[in-house]
């Protein structure tokens, strides 16, 4: 093993896993992750809870006093998910506390269903900061055109939040603002701005996925040439409106107040296209007061052979403008490749939860009391 980890922490990335069930709390391998590789937060979403409850493994009693109960499906789901997000909280809150609220933090998302109605999205975030009840929790809000305002909404009610599902630049730049009214509004309030923190959840993988399927259908050397480059730009050039906004006479205002800076959280970092390195949105995406949350395999891969060499997204701008400019120049539109990725992004979310739905109504039957 190296410590490859470690020196990620030391460069200012915060490691956090992107993967949460109940084995992994109540068999102490969370508590060993943080112990030992250095893990500081935790993100889960649809996908990852579908997995964890379809296996059943360690829901099986909550599930079968839910049923005694009869509750409905979307309660039991929501009675489970906060249970878990409550203890993996619990777990991480000395590394909260050492951390000033900056890290220890766990995410968890607002039914994907919600994801174009504002109203329903700021009432549902209200109501899973309420159930989870934790001070280190995070509620996860989809960037969408909806999400937006939502975000400002709930920011502005003091309520921590991770962005998640952003693919664009120009979306962005939207969400950053959406935080800072957020916090305007708090400031109105009268509320302690310091203890509002917010990370925006930039996907990496997918958007290389989508434009090498693209690079690949033209196929002449130059596209060839391209592929496995726009994610990183793409990342890069956010780094780069992240420190244009945090350094703005806007935020000067906001921060004399006490606000955190939103962090920038690379996401979908897992390789997906086997002629990479498996660690290669993790070493060419160091950079200062980001974070990286990651699956475990590429948690792992990191820790054995991850290369971690200092910043490599400062000072890379021009680069990475000239490489979507040459993505572009090709005929592959990035706006329509970034509206494609968040849709297909709410989608399979979407999916997920319904398949959770099914599979949580199954068993919830399964498991019920026959009637005398």
């Amino acid at each position: 093993m190296t410590d490859a980890l470690k020196r990620l922490s030391e460069e200012g990335v915060a490691i956090w896993l992107d993967d949460l069930s109940r084995k992994r709390i109540t068999s102490g391998n969370l508590a060993e992750l943080i112990d030992q590789q250095h893990v500081v937060g935790v993100t889960t979403n649809p996908s990852i809870f579908q997995k964890a409850i379809s296996s059943g493994d360690g829901y099986e009693q909550q599930l079968a006093d839910l049923a005694a109960r009869k509750v409905t499906v979307e309660e039991a789901i929501r009675m489970i998910t906060t249970a878990d997000v409550r203890d993996a909280a619990d777990i991480l809150r000395p590394v909260f506390d050492a951390t000033g609220g900056k890290d220890g933090r766990v995410s968890i998302e607002v039914d994907p269903r919600l994801a174009h109605n504002t109203a329903a999205t700021v009432a549902e975030a209200k109501q899973l900061a309420w159930l989870v009840d934790r001070p280190n929790t995070l509620i996860k809000i989809p960037a969408t055109k909806a999400g937006l305002p939502a975000i400002t909404e709930v920011i502005g009610k003091g309520i921590s939040v991770n962005v998640t599902l952003i693919f664009s630049l120009e979306r962005y730049r939207e969400v950053m603002d959406a935080y800072q009214a957020g916090l305007e509004k708090a400031k109105a309030a009268g509320l302690d701005l310091s203890q509002i923190h917010s990370v925006a959840s930039f996907f990496v993988s997918r958007v290389d996925t989508e434009i090498d399927k693209r690079l690949e259908g033209i196929g002449s050397d130059a596209a060839k040439e391209l592929r496995g480059k726009a994610a990183l730009a793409n990342a890069r050039l956010a780094y780069q409106a992240y420190e244009e906004v945090f350094s703005s006479d806007r935020w000067a205002a906001l921060d004399k107040a006490g606000a955190n800076k939103q962090r920038p959280l690379w996401a979908s970092t897992g390789v997906k296209d086997p002629a990479y390195k498996d660690t290669l949105y993790v070493d060419d995406l160091v950079a200062p007061n980001t974070v990286n949350t990651m699956p475990e395999a590429t948690l792992e891969a990191t820790a054995d052979h991850g290369e971690i060499t200092g910043d490599k997204v400062s000072g890379t701008y021009v680069e990475a403008r000239a490489e979507l400019d040459a993505v572009e120049k090709l005929g592959i539109s990035y706006d329509d490749v970034v509206q494609l990725l968040e849709d297909e992004g709410v989608e399979k979310f979407e999916a997920s939860w319904n398949d959770l739905l099914k599979s949580t109504e199954a068993e919830l039957k399964r498991l019920a009391p026959s009637e005398a």
